[in-house]
């Protein structure tokens, strides 16, 4: 395990190549970095959502790109992205910047799954529903919470299985992402 700020770009790089020296290398990348410190659009706090579509997918970007020449250079690799269930829909209000950040994040892994489909690199992008956890313990929204341990368990298991796309915990909330996207947004900020 490495510290590193996802949002120095330079480091990135220069942690993942140190890590794989340290460790013999590196067979999976989980981009898991994110922030929620959105603010409505338009209330003068573009610092908020600029830190969070900074962190949430542009960071992710460099970490992508980083580790792919890694897989490319070792023959093979599993580049797992953790997005979210709100990367499906709009979101008004307050986390509509943190929707968009990950909309882009599980549009970037479709793109990749698309471009590695057969091949030794293999992408998962999973997107969890709400999971206890410090980014979510300041959320107003604790609709289909599920506890730490039973979101880490299908968090780990979905990553074991390196599926295409996995929605965690499936249970309430596969279904609920199916009814997410067919929502208006004002309906869809019930689930944010």
């Amino acid at each position: 395990m490495a510290a590193l700020d996802v949002t120095d770009h330079e480091q990135v790089p220069k942690v993942f190549a140190e890590l794989s020296d340290e460790l013999g290398g590196i067979d999976r990348v989980i981009v898991n970095a994110g922030i929620g410190k959105g603010a409505r659009l338009g209330s003068g706090k573009l610092w908020a959502n600029k830190a969070t579509i900074e962190t949430n997918l542009v960071a992710a970007l460099v970490q992508i790109e980083t580790a792919l020449e890694m897989f490319t250079k070792n023959g093979s690799g599993h580049l797992v992205l953790i997005s979210s269930v709100l990367g499906n829909t709009g979101v008004p209000g307050v986390k509509a910047a943190y929707a968009a950040s990950k909309a882009g994040l599980s549009s970037l892994g479709a793109s990749l799954r698309a471009e590695y489909a057969t091949g030794p690199i293999k992408v998962s992008v999973i997107q969890p529903g709400y999971i206890e956890s410090e980014m979510t313990a300041k959320s107003n929204s604790t609709m289909f919470m599920v506890d730490s341990e039973t979101g880490v368990r299908a968090l780990v298991d979905a990553i074991e299985r390196e599926p295409g796309r996995a929605v965690v915990p499936w249970w309430p909330w596969a279904p609920l992402v199916r009814l997410m996207r067919v929502l208006p947004p004002p309906l869809a900020k019930l689930f944010a």
